[in-house]
């Protein structure tokens, strides 16, 4: 494999200029005061009740997601290019959805297979020609980035139907700035604190046309046993508005209604973080407990928004995102600005024959898998699980996608032998309402074990503070 880029030391081994600060104060620090460091960042983080649940883990349901103290930095000039092709990318993929839920002239065009879209179980049929407020369907979405070079930034994935992980992002910049205050003396770093109120300015401008009032919004948690539980509630106090789960909402004479002590209130803005199926038992699943009976038609109706839509999933189907190059130019006029990993579908023959046969030197991917679950990492795979894995990609070849395995950038952090490079991946979080909002940096997450390329938490992952530096 090739080496991997260091994002603190290039390719050359020489400091590059947005770390230079970062690097000297390193060189003044000892192991044991960083571990301490790190310590108490993590009594802060279990003080507050940052945890994610591990589901069918029986030693430990809940934990704590391993914090680096040794920031992800980026440049000025890095973040304007990646934030031009983020916003283009988010532009793209939603005008995608309106195509798709109304006209079909991408289909029609034949640059993308209409059944890839009518078959896809992330197509919500009953969206079809529904109006969504302002014509957004994902009005929060988290763009997956990888880096390969200095100057090669690369879209792993799209996530248009609930991100998460944005509270984590929140939380490591509190506990950086309580822990190395003279770090941020020293660096001009741009702020993410104020990521709350734009999520709030964001869902009252996607509110119903005609109040007259204050939209109120509300956010719809699944409960306690959630995995990103703690974030439901996190958004929800730092916007000031109502947690609720299902239970805690009617249908009332077309209108959604949350029940209070002073009586019934209508509900403008849904924000929510459970999965189409269980949204409404009327027109999904009808086992829910989780929705609300009759929501579906508040919404359909124009009387609701939901964010993001339901329907939202066809837009981050891992198949779809193979056609990415081709929806972005198809929508913008221009190819681009960041591109894909290059990548195998494996419904395709010729595709599926080379997968096949270089499984072990290729990542493969379920299409509708998340969390670092339903994948292979050929290099680190045993023969067994090749051969496993084999199996079931002959099986339902519609069901996987295949890419090379990058040589992911790395950067400094801290583990139990000293300072060591490991490899990250970078979430940006957009909001999309009456305008594009953009938090400068995002979620990095970093793979903590020696070689490995899976960043997810669930998977062993920890998380830095990303830093964009000001001009």
């Amino acid at each position: 494999m090739t080496v991997a880029f260091d994002e603190m030391n290039g390719t050359g081994g020489e400091v590059r200029e947005p770390y230079a600060s970062v690097h000297g104060w390193l060189q003044t620090q000892k192991i044991d005061d960083l571990k301490r460091k790190r310590e108490d960042a993590e009594a802060l983080f279990r003080r507050t009740g940052i945890t994610f649940a591990v589901y069918g883990d029986d030693a430990a349901t809940e934990r704590l997601i391993p914090f680096d103290i040794i920031p992800r930095i980026l440049s000025a000039a890095e973040w304007r290019r990646l934030a031009a092709g983020i916003e283009q990318r988010v532009r793209a993929l939603n005008a995608f959805m309106y195509d798709i839920y109304h006209r079909q002239e991408i289909i029609k065009a034949g640059r993308i297979p209409e059944d890839l879209i009518i078959q896809n179980q992330a197509f919500v049929p009953e969206m079809m020609c529904v109006e969504p407020a302002r014509g957004i369907y994902s009005h929060i979405i988290g763009i997956d980035l990888v880096r390969t070079s200095e100057n090669e930034f690369l879209v792993l994935e799209d996530n248009t139907r609930t991100p998460s992980g944005v509270s984590y992002m929140l939380e490591n910049r509190e506990a950086m700035m309580h822990m190395f205050p003279e770090l941020f003396a020293r660096n001009r770093v741009r702020a993410v604190e104020d990521y709350p109120d734009n999520l709030r300015l964001t869902l009252e401008s996607v509110a119903p046309e005609g109040l007259d009032r204050d939209p109120t919004v509300v956010v719809l948690t699944p409960g306690i046993h959630n995995s990103a539980y703690f974030e439901h509630s996190f958004l929800a106090d730092q916007m000031g508005v109502e947690l609720v789960e299902g239970q805690d909402l009617v249908v009332v004479d077309g209108a959604l209604m949350m029940k209070t002590t002073q009586g019934l209130k209508q509900v403008d803005v849904v924000y929510r973080r459970i999965d189409d199926a269980f949204l409404d038992p009327l027109v999904f699943r009808k086992d829910s407990v989780l929705g609300v009976p009759g929501i579906f038609s508040v919404y359909a109706a124009g009387r609701l928004t939901i964010v993001n839509a339901p329907g939202a999933g066809i837009a981050d189907d891992k198949s779809i995102y193979t056609y990415m190059p081709d929806v972005v130019e198809f929508y913008t006029g221009r190819p681009p600005i960041l591109k894909n990993v290059p990548t195998y579908v494996c419904r395709k023959p010729d595709d599926l024959k080379y997968v096949l046969e270089h499984m072990a030197e290729l990542v493969v991917k379920q299409v509708h898998g998340s969390g670092g679950y339903g994948m292979l990492v050929g290099p680190t795979a045993s023969r067994d699980e090749i051969d496993m894995f084999s199996m079931m990609v002959k099986a339902r070849p519609d069901r996987y996608i295949a890419q090379p395995t990058l040589a992911l950038s790395t950067c400094p952090t801290l583990v139990e032998a000293g300072i060591a490079a490991r490899h990250l991946d970078l979430r940006p979080y957009v909001l999309i309402g009456d305008r594009v909002r953009l938090t400068p940096g995002g979620l990095t997450r970093v793979a903590l074990r020696e070689g490995s390329l899976v960043v997810n938490s669930s998977q062993g992952g920890g998380t830095k503070d990303t830093w964009v530096l000001q001009d």
